[in-house]
């Protein structure tokens, strides 16, 4: 039981997002000392979307939902988590230097990564303190 508390699709969801908002602090830092580099293009992290995804492909108990009902079907693709990419904008000018960071824009996203960061830290916290409590307990 506890195994399976501490081995949880909960925790790996959890850990995964606390690494990609890490990941996301450190490009938008970047992006802010970069502000007055002449031909800079600002980059983002992506995690949310992709592990959107990836839940469509999971049932209740955190099993694939795929089913293969014949030896001659096609095999189950081999399954890739989740991880965040950095990417590039640079489809984007904001100045004549062509550097596109916007640094109110870059200032509002650190603190929302912030927020999102602690957010992920606080139910973490709280299911460890479960763990902790169901290993304390008899």
């Amino acid at each position: 039981m506890l195994d399976q508390l501490v081995n949880s699709p909960t925790m790996d969801y959890l850990s995964r997002g606390m690494s990609a908002a890490n990941l996301r602090h450190e490009v938008i830092s970047n992006n802010i000392a970069n502000v007055n580099t002449p031909k800079f293009k600002k980059s983002d992290v992506v995690f949310e979307s992709l592990l959107a995804k990836e839940l469509g492909y999971f049932d209740e108990e955190g099993k694939l939902d795929i089913v293969r009902t014949h030896d001659r079907h096609m095999p189950i693709p081999a399954f890739e988590p989740a991880a965040p990419t950095v990417v590039m904008d640079t489809s984007t000018t904001m100045r004549t230097d062509r550097n596109n960071v916007d640094i109110d824009k870059e200032m509002a996203n650190l603190a929302k990564n912030q927020i999102y960061f602690n957010a992920l830290a606080k139910v973490m916290g709280g299911h460890i303190q479960k763990i902790k409590t169901i290993a304390t307990s008899k």
